[in-house]
């Protein structure tokens, strides 16, 4: 650790504005200051009767449960963190002041008290000593809860401190998050459908019929349409299925998994296995540690199949209109159909057949059929990835108009592979960007025989997959580690300032582990940062999403000049022969790949609804607001039945119950409306 230290000390990390930028108009909460150390540690017996006196007062003296938590006048407070479990949003309460008016004058607890048990169902969950601050070593007390609310039931996670002052369990962090709404059960485990009824019953449909009728909503229309069958569309369909809320996903590819199998040739997940899962299926044991792209997308394939969800593909949405009066959309949606081998349902519903046409089907050109369906949904949700459409920049001179008399020039959205050359080094190429998809695009042209340089426009941060998985996923998303369930949980729970905190420790750990490898960047030119206040990966992905390289090979290539960094210089414009640079030089090109990044989620949603009807209306997607929670996103969109879902499969995996969860409440209420 001390020689590591020592080159950590050698290495310039940018600390400029470019380095600390957050998404427009959101907040950035700083890291939270970690409370005391207790004075001595509690004995099994003292930390069971610790626990329950939280417990016995959450349930018998409500009234008291502000004066729990910690607060001092170092800054040093209690959070509480709930997602759905006492309101019907996301929340997160500083201060116990804060605390107090939440319960006293917006939790929904008056009908249906709040209560609280422990779990002790598994040792995870049991209470316990627990490591808080990696760095220093702070400890305290942890266990997870289950609970009954006004909402339904859910579970949480319950983190005591000691106060320096008193000496007395205060609470540090108490996170509550709905899992079951009122009496619904998930139709799983004990309480997995049949299948078949048993006896006679002539003409009768056998499973694969039924199945078409419900994929074709032949007799009623869908509760929810999902834009997108990415890792958000898909999740959000099973959780929504679960809740017995019917949903029907429209996606423009041919095939379910073909916003994964589409892009360029080399793409690998960073995140592991354990890390990824999706909801009610986990990946087999025999997955590899890192998922390719194809495999993927194949595997969300079989997703969609093995739980019989609905799904147009080769679809797109020609127009909507929502009805406030009747909290209805009307959706016109262009279904193709490949005309030799699937011919186009009849249906009952409002329908216009459209003009037959060529399409891309597998790689092949095929004759499609198309027709213009109806369908009257009460919610849409956005997924179609976690931003917007893709960020060229425009405003370099000569990047459009033909300037560029290369190959290629196109964003790495467009970008596939590049074409081996027999003869290294006979055809270079440039990639403007230096985050995850600009360093496997290098990759892959190096790989190629290409001479690449890459263009880096701000400072990055840098963690070798191997630091990521030792230091940030590895403790929870393991194998023998927890449940996936409670791994979530515990990441969750914790508010964003704490997380931010918890964050900034790991990274100081990441850098360490990592040293010799930033120090070889560092020397190449390569522009490191440490992430926004010091918290790494993290913070860039919620504060910012984007901003970050995990190394899976290219960092190598660089320190060792196999991949050319030009750094700290602008793009003057773009010249027939490459680009040209603020310092007069010129970077010649055959192909010039931006990996720039892409708009706000709002833009996507511009370009398919319309400015008027839901862009205007709606607010900017990710980062934080005001109290940490994620702007925009699984939550309220600014319109109303309009949702945005998104993210990596982690978040896709946690925060589809979230929004599922809110979507099935708004129609229990209109259907108590429409009764009434």
């Amino acid at each position: 650790m001390g020689d590591s230290n020592n080159i950590v000390d050698t290495i310039s990390f940018v600390d400029t504005a470019s380095s600390q930028r957050i998404e427009p108009g959101s907040v950035n909460h700083p890291p939270a200051p970690w409370p005391a150390h207790f004075k001595t540690e509690p004995t099994p017996d003292e930390i069971a009767r610790i626990a329950k006196n939280v417990v016995d007062t959450v349930n018998n003296h409500f009234e008291n449960v502000p004066d729990l938590f910690l607060d001092s006048t170092q800054g040093k407070v209690g959070f509480w963190r709930d997602h759905l479990g006492l309101t019907w949003k996301l929340r997160t309460l500083k201060g116990k002041d804060k605390i107090r008016n939440f319960l006293q004058t917006e939790a929904q607890v008056k009908e249906v008290p709040l209560q609280i048990q422990i779990d002790e169902s598994q040792p995870f969950r049991k209470p316990q000593v627990a490591g808080f601050a990696p760095v220093d070593g702070l400890k305290g007390i942890q266990f997870y809860i289950t609970f009954t609310s006004q909402n339904g039931k859910g579970r949480g996670v319950v983190r005591l401190v000691q106060d320096e002052q008193t000496e007395q369990w205060k609470i540090w962090t108490f996170f509550t998050t709905l899992e079951e709404y009122r009496d619904s059960k998930e139709p799983r485990g004990p309480n997995r459908p049949k299948g078949v009824e048993h006896g006679g019953q002539p003409g009768r449909m056998n499973w694969a019929q039924k199945r078409q009728e419900e994929i074709n909503f032949t007799n009623n229309e869908p509760d929810v349409l999902i834009l997108g069958c990415g890792q958000g569309g898909l999740t959000a369909a099973a959780r929504l299925k679960m809740l017995n809320v019917s949903s029907l996903i429209i996606d423009k590819n041919p095939r379910v998994g073909d916003n994964w199998r589409n892009r360029y040739h080399q793409l690998v997940l960073h995140d592991p296995v354990w890390y990824d899962h999706l909801p009610y299926l986990p990946f087999p044991d025999t997955w590899p540690i890192f998922t390719p792209k194809d495999k993927l997308a194949d595997w969300f394939e079989s997703y969609a199949k093995a739980l019989d969800l609905n799904i147009w593909v080769r679809s797109t949405i020609v127009s909507s209109e929502y009805d406030p009066a009747r909290k209805s959309w009307k959706v016109v949606i262009r279904r193709s159909f490949v005309k030799t081998s699937h011919p186009a349902p009849s249906s009952s519903r409002e329908s216009t057949p459209a003009t037959a046409g060529a399409g891309a089907g597998a790689g092949l050109e095929e004759e499609l059929e198309h027709m213009e369906l109806t369908v009257y949904p009460k919610h849409i949700i956005q997924c179609t990835g976690g931003s917007g459409k893709p960020n060229m920049p425009t405003s370099i001179p000569g990047i459009s108009g033909g300037v560029f008399k290369g190959d290629r020039l196109c964003h790495s959205s467009q970008f596939t592979t590049a074409t081996p050359l027999s003869v290294r080094g006979s055809k270079k190429a440039i990639v403007v960007g230096a985050c995850n998809s600009a360093h496997d695009i290098c990759q892959d042209f190096y790989e190629r025989g290409y001479d690449v340089t890459m263009v880096q426009r701000s400072s990055t941060f840098v963690l070798s997959s191997s630091a990521a998985l030792k230091y940030l996923i590895g403790p929870l998303y393991s194998e023998g580690g927890p449940a996936v369930e409670d791994a979530d949980m515990f990441v969750w729970s914790y508010p964003s300032e704490v997380l931010k905190s918890l964050q900034k420790d790991l990274t100081q750990l990441t850098i360490q582990h990592d040293a010799e490898l930033l120090a070889g960047l560092d020397k190449a030119g390569f522009k490191l940062d440490k992430g926004v206040d010091g918290a790494g990966l993290f913070a860039k992905y919620l504060q910012r999403q984007g901003g970050y390289y995990i190394d899976v090979g290219t960092s190598k290539l660089i320190v060792e000049g196999q991949i050319s960094v030009k750094s700290g210089v602008g793009i003057a414009a773009v010249v027939e022969n490459g680009l040209k640079m603020e310092d007069g030089s010129v970077l010649e090109a055959d192909e010039i790949v931006f990996a720039t990044g892409y708009d706000n989620m709002r833009s996507t949603a511009r370009e398919v609804f319309g400015d008027e009807q839901v862009g205007d209306k709606v607010g900017d997607v990710w980062g934080w607001d005001e109290e940490g929670e994620m702007r925009g996103i699984w939550t309220r969109s600014g319109h109303e039945a309009f949702w945005f879902h998104g993210g990596n499969l982690a978040l896709a995996r946690y925060y589809s119950r979230v929004i599922a969860l809110q979507i099935k409440a708004s129609l229990e209420e209109w259907n108590r409306d429409a009764s009434s």
